[in-house]
């Protein structure tokens, strides 16, 4: 390693010195790749359950980051969703041609802090690139600051093949926009201490509004500028090889920037290695201190807190808490690394302010085409119905602090009188969320208003929340959500106005359609049936009675409704996705979605009948079940229609047939990329492995199968959603199914695509399949529900 971090370019003129950079605003600014091979955050203990500087960690972090393509993308500072920088990543100047991280180079994700047996301790990072041509590597290791607004990248960067000469790129997309930023770029700070000058290193600045970034070094730039992307920024310049111009600011102007450092010239067989720190904060001045915090604490020891390593408060001390995940993790087939990624993951993505609120993802799916103009939240936003599937992952961890936040944080995404804009129907939950409660999406799907009455049952029997608190509760959330389960109502909000009378929803669990669906069925009538169990614990007899009335009525019609006996497939009996109507043998069209065409409701099957028997409204050997199951299982079919694919060998499933939400099978562009089109097409997703896990569970139970069935389910179906994990343990939304023309980034049969990675319900399904073995028994399953219409045979 160089003393002194590398040598200077000697023959390469110094770049001419701008003030202002020109081409304001610089190109139309996207977000980045979503299929993240790491994400990370500090662990924050809870004081008295909310997030408050003061307790056991110190000051409250709000800073995670995301790793994609081997470099550093989305990062956000504030609230979960408020992204703050696009990505980092450099370019590398070498004899032969400039070469870039992420387009040029072959990367893997390693975890930094592990025990024995490999498995994740913390969400921290090494993540290696390499020139595809082999003329360098470059080893970064990434973890946020615990006790501070900061994120902490170090950084090797080694000359394989000659010399190179490598740029740091800083791309910020401040305020959760690619736009109406400003930036500022110090290559070296000279200092005055009396009449002798020091040097000082410098530091990148960007800013939008209040909120500020500054990107620090332990050693000054060899140069720095900014520019408008597309027009004066720095990789736009290096296409030459050469840095020939830099800019100090970008004036008063705004727009999408880049911010540019150069770095000393590493000699062939020799390596640099400088540390960076980025800090946030609402002013230049709050940022700079908390990069400098950062500096002064030493960044060994920033990692040693974030990781809780001896006395220190850390991951390490979240994961020793999880009761059960050693006991879960043995049902593993890879010796726990999932499980216990799975737990760091479900964990991470929880926000810092709202204490409780469980997001769908920390990335915008099919974020490089996704216009940054206008601020996206993307999957970092509350969903009851993920939220609910995190919580009872958490739970099943023996996590029983973060399960309880989430049920106290419910109300503030429920329709209430007080509702911005509601002059409709209370009680059901809000379609889509910011974790404050900002209303994004205003749909009513009945799942996502069941669930929140099932989680808080679990809790209870549990013994997490109190009698006191439950009958508090009741009156405030689960009995209006129960209300609404049974006499429905008409929304009043945004341009929502629609009558909803259930257990017809207006949009079921895929968001797309209304009418009547098994899976939402499923959660209505357990959540009712549980309702009834709380409402008599809080003394209102007379609301038990109409809850449980309305869960058999439901309960009864189930097969009239939605199982039809004439269908397209098979010997026409099976259940459908969805029935608009409470005809299921009259073969109405399904609306068109996501570039589909409208089909009869016959010819789409999906695995939600499934959910009829994980929480035992349905026996595993109900006749509707066994029926639907060949249809379900078809891999004969075309591939418009069909849903089971062997993903090297693993049973991989689609949402259902017809499906769009996906890369199109033309041209392997993303979804939605010039609008929607016939080509689009769903993929597998990891969490019907695990659901058609869960259903193994259930028969096997059932019928009173030894150890060798129990096996040959986590041969199956454990091992199966663990080959979909990528090299950083993190599970995707959706994996390739290699039908269609390949994409530009050449997925491969089980690979993760660029929809969403990780997705918090992938890892929860994986963490509750591991429970569910453990315990011989579906966690997911409700006991008053079982006993009441679940018994053999019904």
């Amino acid at each position: 390693m160089l003393p002194d971090g590398g040598a200077p370019a000697a023959q390469d003129p110094a770049p001419e010195v701008v003030s202002i950079a020109p081409g304001a605003p610089g190109d139309a600014p996207t977000w980045v790749n979503a299929a993240k091979t790491g994400a990370g955050a500090s662990y924050e203990a809870y004081v008295d359950g909310q997030y408050r500087d003061g307790g056991r960690t110190g000051v409250v972090s709000r800073v995670w980051f995301s790793l994609a393509d081997g470099v550093l993308t989305e990062t956000m500072y504030g609230l979960i969703h408020e992204a703050q920088i696009k990505q980092l990543r450099f370019a590398v100047v070498t004899d032969s041609g400039l070469s870039v991280e992420g387009t040029d180079t072959t990367s893997r994700t390693e975890y930094l802090h592990t025990d024995e047996q490999g498995r994740p301790l913390s969400p921290a990072y090494r993540v290696i690139t390499t020139d595809k041509a082999g003329r360098y590597e470059i080893e970064k290791r990434i973890y946020t600051d615990p006790d501070g607004q900061s994120l902490v990248v170090r950084v090797s960067i080694r000359s394989l093949r000659g010399d190179i000469t490598p740029y740091l790129l800083l791309e910020p997309h401040m305020a959760n926009t690619g736009v109406g930023d400003s930036g500022d770029a110090v290559a070296v700070a000279r200092i005055l201490v009396g009449d002798a000058e020091t040097l000082e290193p410098g530091a990148l600045y960007a800013s939008e509004g209040d909120t500020h970034l500054v990107l620090q070094a332990d050693r000054p730039f060899t140069t720095a500028s900014v520019g408008f992307v597309g027009a004066s920024d720095g990789l736009t310049d290096l296409a030459d090889g050469r840095l020939d111009r830099v800019y100090r600011s970008t004036g008063e102007d705004t727009g999408s920037i880049m911010l540019t450092a150069g770095l000393s010239r590493v000699r062939a067989g020799q390596t640099l290695s400088q540390d960076f720190v980025i800090g946030f904060g609402a002013s230049r001045q709050d940022a700079r201190r908390a990069a400098n915090d950062s500096f002064s604490t030493g960044l060994d020891e920033v990692l040693a807190r974030f990781n809780g390593e001896g006395g220190r408060v850390g991951w390490e001390d979240y994961i020793a808490a999880l009761t059960d995940l050693p006991r879960i993790a043995e049902q593993s087939a890879d010796g726990g690394k999932l499980a216990y990624a799975s737990a760091l993951m479900l964990k991470v993505q929880e926000d810092h302010t709202h204490a409780g609120a469980l997001i769908a993802s920390l990335s915008n799916p099919w974020g490089d085409t996704v216009d940054a103009a206008s601020p996206s939240t993307g999957y970092k936003a509350v969903w009851p119905r993920d939220f609910y599937q995190v919580a009872m992952a958490l739970l099943a961890l023996g996590d029983t602090e973060t399960p309880l936040a989430a049920f106290r944080y419910l109300p503030q995404v429920q329709v209430r009188a007080d509702t911005p804009g509601n002059t409709g129907a209370t009680g059901w939950f809000l379609q889509k969320t910011h974790v404050d409660g900002e209303i994004e999406w205003v749909g009513v799907q009945l799942d996502q208003t069941a669930m929140p009455i099932m989680l808080g049952w679990k809790l209870w029997k549990a013994g997490i929340v109190s009698d006191a608190e439950l009958a508090t509760m009741y009156g405030r959330m689960i009995k209006p959500a129960a209300d609404f389960l049974v006499e429905g109502g008409k929304a009043g909000i945004l341009w929502n106005d629609r009558q909803v009378t259930p257990p017809w929803t207006q949009q079921e669990r895929w968001e797309e359609q209304e009418g009547y669906s098994p899976s939402t069925t499923a959660a209505v009538i357990a959540g009712l049936t549980v309702a009834a169990d709380i409402a008599r614990a809080s003394g209102d007899p007379a609301s038990a009675a109409r809850y449980q009335a309305a869960a058999d009525d439901y309960a009864s019609k189930i097969e009239a409704r939605m199982f039809t006996t004439s269908g397209e497939f098979g010997d026409g009996n099976y259940f459908l996705r969805l029935s608009r109507n409470e005809d299921p043998n009259d073969k109405a069209p399904l609306g068109e979605n996501n570039g589909q065409p409208a089909m009869p409701e016959d010819r789409i099957v999906d695995g939600g009948f499934l959910e009829l028997v994980r929480y035992g409204v349905r026996a595993p050997n109900a006749p509707s079940i066994l029926a639907t199951l060949p249809e379900y299982d078809d891999q004969t079919r075309e591939d418009r229609f069909r849903v089971h694919y062997d993903v090297n060998g693993v049973p991989g499933f689609r949402r259902y047939g017809n499906d769009g939400y996906g890369e199109n099978t033309d041209n392997g562009g993303n979804y939605g990329v010039g609008g929607m089109t016939p080509g689009q097409r769903g993929r597998v997703w990891p969490i019907f492995t695990g659901e058609r896990g869960h259903y193994e569970i259930a028969r096997a139970v059932a019928e009173g199968a030894g150890d060798a069935a129990f096996e040959a389910i986590r041969q199956t179906y454990v091992r199966g959603m663990e080959s979909f994990a990528n090299d950083g343990l993190l599970l995707p939304e959706q994996v390739w199914d290699g039908v269609g023309h390949g994409t530009p980034r050449g997925y491969q049969p089980g690979e993760g695509t660029n929809s969403a990675t990780p997705l918090a319900w992938s890892h929860a399904e994986y963490i509750k399949l591991l429970r569910s073995l453990a315990d011989r028994a579906v966690w997911d399953r409700y006991a008053p529900v079982e006993r009441r219409y679940g018994q053999s045979g019904r």
